[in-house]
C-alpha cells in the first residue's frame, strides 16, 4: 500500500489551525524599549505619545525679515510700506520667532535703498510692496505635532521617517516587540556545512541561510542549531531544547515518507502533530504541531518546498507573534506564456517571470522542481494554480504576487529563445550602463523565439535555425513563419557546435555514429530547439538511426546544463557549444559553425530594452567578452540582416 499523509487539508484551514495554536503566545510576547535610532523595522507593543510638541517654539520658516504683521497693511506696487530698522528683526529659518512679531517676510520680497543689499539689513530702513498675514511664514508651536498626540499605534513597523517623528517628539527610547525567536534545526546524515569542494553524496546545508535571512526580513530572531543526524533520540533532544528557547521552530528536514524521516514522529513525541500533508505544490509533506506553547513546523528539504512552506505557514506565525501585518508583495494581472498543467489535488505555487511586452505583462513560468533554488533567485513573481484545477493555459489571464517591484519589471528585457551563455554577458554589460535595467531570459528554443514573437510576448530571442535543403540560417523560418512582415533579424555572432566529451576525449569519439555503433551515452537539448535540429540533421544526414542512440530523447533546455551531465559522467558525449565545453574543461569535437542571430519584432524595436541590447551587442566590451568565453566568431554584431 503506497504511503499516506496523515492530512491533505487545504493551506487556509492550517493557517487558520496554527494561529489558533498560537493565540496565547503572542498574548505573552515580551516588550522592550530600545533606542529609536535603533528602531527601524521594529513592531510597537502600545501606542506612543509625543512628549513635547514640534515645533516646540514659534520658528520662522523662512530668511527674511520678522516683524508685526500690521505693520505691513496697505502695502502695494502704488503705495510701497517703508519699515523702520527698529521696526524688523533679520532671521534666518529656524530661529525662534521675535518678541512683538507674527509674521516673516522672505528676503526675496524686501526692497533695499538704492545701494544697499541683503547684507545691510537691521541697519537700513525696507520697502514692502505687498501685506503680510498674520503668521505667515511662521511654523507655531505644534504645527507638526502636538504634546500628547498618538504618534504610532500599537502593531506598526517602525519607518525611516516614523524615526524623525519619534526624534522630533521627544522621545529618545520606544516599547517594541521582543522579535520571535525562531529555532532552525538543520537534520540528516548526508547534510554538511557549505563548502566549494563537497564529496559526492554530501548535501550542503544552506536551507538555514536562506530561511534566517526570511526569519530576518519579517521582524524575528533566527536561532540556527547544529546539523542533526537522522537518530530519533537526537532529533527528539534538540527539538525539546529549541521549543524551550524559542516561539517557532523549523524542523528541517524529514517530513516526508523516506525511511529516515523522523520528523512527524519527533513532533508527536515532544508534542502534538496538528498536520501531515498540506494540499499546496511543493510543500505537501510539511508538517505543523505544537510543543511547549512553541508551534513547529517540519519543513521539506527540498530549497523551493522550503521557501513556499515558510512564507505560507511562518509568516502569518510572526504577524500572530508581533501584532502587525507585514508586506505581502504587489499582485499583477498577466498573460500566460505557455501552459502549465496542474494536479487537482493541490494548490500550486509556480515561480514566473515577469516581462511588460508590448504594453502587456507576459508571465513565463520557471522550472516547477522543487529543488531548483535558483528559480526563486531568477523568479519575478508567484502565480497561483488553485486547488482542483486541472492548470492553465497558454494565453490565460493570471495574477502574480510580485517578488520585486513593478518598475524593475517594466525596465526589464524579456528574451525568449535559443540558450547560449552571450546572453548572461550581455545582461551584464546592459545593467553595468543602464543600471535601472535587467535581463529576464527564458530558454525555450529557437523556435519558441518565433511562437513568442508571433504572441507578442518577448523582446527578442535567440535563433539558429538550420535549412537543410540550402545549408543556411534562420531565413527559410522566418519567411515560413512571417510571410506578412513584422520581425528583424540582426546578426549576433557565428559559433562552434560539436560534440562535448570527457576532458581529453578518452573514448576518442567522433560523431553521432559512434555513440550509436558502440553503445555510448548521449546527453541532448530539447525539442524545438536550434542545436537539437543540428543533432536531427547529422544523423540523417549521416544515416544513423536516433533510436539506436542511448539516451537522444534525454533532454536538457541549456548548453551548460549538457555541460554539467558530461563533466559528472552521467553521459559520454552531448551535443553543446563550444563555450560551454571549455567552461567546464571538456574535450570538444567540432561538427560545425552555425549562425546565432537575434530576432526582434518590430514592436519591441523602438523600445528603451531593445536599444539598450544594441548598444551592448555593439560595443567593443561585448566583442572581448566572446573572446574570453571562447568558440565565438564576432563581425558586425547588432546590424540588420534582414527585415521581413
Amino acid at each position: 500500500m503506497p504511503f499516506e499523509y496523515l492530512t491533505n487539508t487545504a493551506l487556509e484551514d492550517v493557517v487558520r489551525g496554527l494561529l489558533a495554536a498560537v493565540d496565547e503566545r503572542a498574548k505573552g510576547l515580551a516588550s522592550e524599549l530600545v533606542p529609536v535610532p535603533e528602531a527601524l523595522g521594529r513592531v510597537t507593543s502600545e501606542p506612543v505619545y509625543a512628549r513635547i510638541s514640534a515645533p516646540h517654539y514659534h520658528a520662522c520658516a523662512m530668511d527674511g525679515v520678522a516683524l508685526a504683521a500690521n505693520v505691513t497693511f496697505g502695502a502695494s506696487p502704488t503705495t510701497p510700506v517703508e519699515v523702520s530698522p527698529e521696526r524688523y528683526v533679520t532671521v534666518d529659518t529656524g530661529d525662534p520667532l521675535p518678541e512683538g512679531c507674527d509674521a516673516v517676510v522672505m528676503v526675496e520680497d524686501v526692497v533695499y535703498p538704492e545701494g544697499a543689499g541683503p547684507q545691510d539689513l537691521g541697519s537700513c530702513p525696507i520697502t514692502l510692496l505687498a501685506p503680510s498675514a498674520p503668521w505667515s511664514h511662521v511654523r507655531q508651536i505644534g504645527e507638526d505635532i502636538c504634546a500628547g498626540e498618538m504618534l504610532l499605534t500599537s502593531g506598526v513597523q517602525i519607518s525611516p521617517a516614523a524615526l524623525g517623528a519619534l526624534l522630533a517628539a521627544g522621545i529618545q527610547e520606544v516599547p517594541v516587540k521582543v522579535r520571535p525567536k525562531v529555532g532552525i534545526i538543520p537534520t540528516g546524515d548526508e547534510v554538511v556545512a557549505p563548502s566549494d569542494s563537497p564529496k559526492p553524496g554530501d548535501v550542503m546545508e544552506f536551507n538555514s541561510a536562506i530561511f534566517s535571512g526570511m526569519v530576518r526580513q519579517w521582524g524575528g530572531d533566527p536561532v540556527v542549531y547544529p546539523i542533526v543526524r537522522d537518530d530519533p533520540d537526537a532529533m527528539r533532544d534538540m527539538l525539546a531544547c529549541a521549543v524551550s528557547e524559542c516561539d517557532a521552530v523549523l524542523l528541517n528536514a524529514g517530513s516526508s515518507a523516506g525511511r529516515d524521516d523522523y520528523s512527524a514522529r519527533t513532533v508527536a513525541v515532544v508534542g502534538d502533530v496538528l498536520y501531515h500533508g498540506i494540499a499546496i505544490k511543493p510543500g505537501k509533506p510539511a508538517i505543523v504541531g505544537v510543543a511547549d506553547g512553541a508551534v513547529v513546523l517540519g519543513v521539506p528539504g527540498y530549497p523551493v518546498s522550503g521557501i513556499i512552506v515558510v512564507e505560507a505557514l511562518l509568516k502569518p506565525v510572526i504577524e500572530r507573534l508581533l501584532g502587525c501585518s507585514l508586506p505581502h508583495g504587489e499582485t499583477v494581472r498577466a498573460r500566460l506564456s505557455r501552459t502549465c498543467v496542474s494536479s487537482l489535488k493541490h494548490r500550486e505555487f509556480v515561480r514566473v517571470r515577469l516581462g511588460d511586452v508590448d504594453g502587456t505583462m507576459v508571465a513565463s513560468p520557471l522550472s516547477r522542481g522543487a529543488g531548483v533554488v535558483t528559480s526563486f533567485v531568477k523568479a519575478d513573481g508567484i502565480m497561483e494554480i488553485p486547488q482542483n484545477a486541472e492548470g492553465l493555459e497558454a494565453g490565460d489571464q493570471v495574477s502574480v504576487r510580485l517578488l520585486r517591484s513593478r518598475e524593475d519589471v517594466e525596465n526589464s528585457l524579456e528574451v525568449m529563445g535559443s540558450h547560449d551563455p552571450l546572453i548572461d554577458e550581455l545582461a551584464q554589460l546592459i545593467h553595468q550602463t543602464f543600471p535601472e535595467m535587467s535581463v529576464a531570459s527564458t530558454h525555450v528554443g529557437s523556435m519558441g523565439a518565433i511562437v513568442a514573437a508571433k504572441r507578442r510576448e518577448n523582446h527578442c530571442g535567440g535563433i539558429h535555425l538550420l535549412d537543410e535543403s540550402t545549408g543556411g540560417y534562420n531565413e527559410a523560418y522566418l519567411e515560413r513563419h512571417f510571410p506578412k512582415g513584422g520581425v528583424c533579424q540582426v546578426e549576433c555572432v557565428w559559433r562552434q557546435q560539436g560534440l562535448m566529451t570527457a576532458p581529453g576525449n578518452p573514448l576518442g569519439i567522433q560523431s553521432l555514429s559512434d555513440l550509436a555503433e558502440r553503445g555510448l551515452r548521449f546527453v541532448n537539448r530539447q525539442k524545438g530547439s536550434g542545436t537539437r535540429m543540428l543533432s536531427d540533421y547529422v544523423c540523417g544526414r549521416d544515416g544513423v538511426d536516433t533510436v539506436r542512440i542511448y539516451g537522444y530523447d534525454h533532454e536538457e533546455f541549456t548548453h551548460t546544463a549538457v555541460a554539467a551531465l558530461v563533466q559528472a559522467g552521467s553521459a559520454d558525449a552531448g551535443m553543446g557549444i563550444y563555450s560551454a565545453a571549455k567552461m567546464y574543461g571538456l574535450g570538444f569535437v567540432p561538427v560545425c559553425e552555425e549562425q546565432y542571430d537575434l530576432l526582434i519584432p518590430d514592436y519591441a524595436w523602438d523600445t528603451p530594452q531593445v536599444r539598450a541590447l544594441l548598444e551592448a551587442l555593439r560595443s567593443p566590451e561585448f566583442r572581448a567578452r566572446m573572446e574570453a568565453l571562447g568558440g565565438y566568431r564576432v563581425e558586425h554584431p547588432g546590424t540588420v540582416r534582414r527585415r521581413y
